[in-house]
């Protein structure tokens, strides 16, 4: 067989289809495997090597070209979708789409994804024009076209949970988790409650703290929890990965498991955020304290104004409240506020709180510094650390743990923080930044220390755990007693009970929540519609038996 030329080559459709649908295909695996860049080329090139050798495009016994239009297209466009989310964001949770999808994504502050998704959508435009060439004109791919369609479909993770829901080996009422959830019930206050300031700093992840994998990043933060009782371990269970859920987590108990059909009005934003369960602000509220919520970010985004006005929140301050307040009108990010700026009006609210001298307060605060993929490095820091390139996490990283560090400092000094307990925590794992490789290297832990009057120096628990355990955790800490030391699904971790991970492990955890319809319903209640809901109550409950390790964690039944 005579081989054309180089030139010749190049200018057949044949090639050209061939090298679109190699380069994608290499840039898939490499994005959804996490290899190295260089390995596209190789991949690449075995692709074509196998469309040669094969004659993919070009059959020794061609047939007439077809015009049809392949079955693959739909699943080719669906797996794009989720490339693109992988290389957005690492760990696709698909709870995490469809929360923001009903709870809304407006002043979202990801503009810099939108060129992005603009290059990924001109390239499956591409792929998609290129294979349907291939199939025309090569029948086995025809033959093979509706086979490839349910491959790509099978094999897709954005159908993962569907298939996994069926297919769990678990207790089948879908009410495992739900058994298992205490309503958060105070059985006794402390005589003088504490303060409470709780610091959320963006995907500032406890990993970050090995200093072999990421230097000093870290520092301040150890910094920190020197002066107070760090928690090693906490895990980060599904449909708790992404900010709103891991505030609702970790002050709530639960995970965000998203209403879906639920909702009772599917095209509206959501007017209610887990309205059936009882979170830290309706706890506090309830004891008379005087909550204030910051954030540099839009409230309006993903619902998060609407969770903490639903749940005891007194004020709810971001980007719309605190942005005229700023000196500079031009010194905002993507997302809103800076977190130099952020703090100096935290340092304002709690001024005015201890002010006011009307009972204890709390203040929840949320940064914006470690936020994926490269962070928002506040003036302060690049005055402090030098130029940043853009892209290094791990500068940005210091720049959150640093603005942390110095905050409580400044609000230490000038005494108010007396009888304040103060908890750092991370709101969830971070998603894909520079430093992925060396992150997803070995198991990962969520930020989580106490700080405060009564908290132990230096003090170090190491525990498998997940962010659901903050809750009670935190109200133990304030010296309030609980029952049964839980609240929600979580455990504190002041107590010698065992948590649902330590018992469980994150793999069976994630299998039950698969097919867990039951705590949906309890933290949705409310957003049922009226014929679902009754048609709910008046079903027969089955009796489920499990074993007895099972059922150790099992709150008392309240009939």
């Amino acid at each position: 067989m005579k081989l054309p030329s180089t030139p010749d080559r190049l200018k057949h459709p044949r090639w050209w289809a061939l090298l679109v649908i190699g380069l994608c295909l290499g840039y898939a695996i490499v994005t959804v495997a996490v290899l190295p860049a260089w390995s596209l080329v190789p991949i690449a090139g075995a692709w074509l090597g196998l469309g040669w050798l094969l004659r993919w495009g070009e059959p020794a016994t061609p047939r007439p070209p077809a015009r049809v239009w392949p079955w693959s297209l739909v699943p080719l466009c669906l797996w794009g979708v989720y490339v693109y989310l992988a290389e957005s964001f690492g760990i696709v949770e698909i709870g995490a789409i469809f929360f923001h999808l009903q709870a809304g994504i407006a002043e979202h502050g990801g503009n810099e994804r939108l060129l992005a998704a603009a290059l990924y959508t001109l390239t499956m435009l591409v792929l998609l024009a290129a294979f349907t060439w291939l199939v025309r004109h090569d029948h086995r791919w025809r033959f093979a076209d509706r086979l490839l369609a349910l491959v790509l479909i099978a094999s897709n993770p954005l159908f993962y949970s569907m298939g996994q829901r069926s297919a769990a080996i678990v207790t089948d009422d879908g009410a495992w988790l739900d058994r298992r959830y205490v309503i958060p019930t105070i059985r006794k206050a402390p005589e003088n409650p504490p303060n409470l300031l709780l610091l959320y700093l963006e995907s500032m992840e406890h990993t970050y703290a090995d200093r072999q994998r990421f230097g000093d990043a870290y520092a301040f933060l150890d910094a920190l929890g020197r002066r107070g009782h760090v928690f090693e371990g906490v895990r980060q269970l599904e449909n708790t990965g992404w900010t709103m859920a891991g505030m609702i987590a970790s002050q709530c108990g639960a995970p965000l498991m998203p209403a879906g059909l639920l909702h009772d009005s599917q095209f509206e934003p959501l007017g209610r955020v887990v309205p059936g369960v009882e979170c830290l602000g309706d706890v506090l509220e309830a004891q008379g304290y005087r909550l204030s919520f910051l954030g540099g970010a839009s409230t309006e985004f993903a619902g998060k104004g609407i969770f903490y006005e639903d749940h005891g929140v007194d004020r709810v301050m971001g980007r719309a409240a605190l942005e005229p307040r700023l000196e500079d009108p031009e010194y905002v990010n993507d997302w809103g506020l800076f977190d130099d700026s952020l703090y100096e009006f935290t340092v304002d609210e709690i001024r005015r709180l201890e002010a006011e001298d009307t009972g204890p307060w709390g203040v929840i605060n949320l940064s914006i510094s470690g936020h994926a993929p490269n962070g928002y490095p506040a003036r302060a820091c690049r005055e402090r650390q030098g130029e940043f390139d853009g892209e290094d996490i791990l500068y940005s990283v210091e720049c959150s743990a640093w603005l942390a560090f110095d905050l409580i400092d400044r609000l230490d000094n000038e005494g108010l923080l007396e009888n304040t307990l103060v908890v750092i925590a991370s709101d969830h794992l971070t998603m894909r930044v520079s430093a992925w490789e060396q992150l997803i290297a070995g198991k990962r832990d969520n930020t989580f220390m106490l700080l405060g009057e009564g908290v132990e120096a230096g003090a170090r628990t190491r525990r498998e755990a997940a962010t659901i355990d903050l809750f009670p955790t935190i109200l133990e800490a304030m010296g309030f007693t609980i029952e049964r030391h839980r609240a929600g699904l979580g455990v504190s971790l002041l107590a010698g009970k065992t948590t649902l991970v330590e018992r469980h492990g994150l793999a069976d955890l994630a299998a039950r929540m698969h097919e867990e319809t039951a705590l949906q319903h309890r933290l949705w209640e409310g957003l049922i519609p009226e014929g679902r809901q009754q048609e709910s109550g008046q079903a027969t409950p089955r009796q489920v038996l499990e074993a007895p390790g099972n059922a150790a964690d099992q709150a008392p039944s309240m009939h």
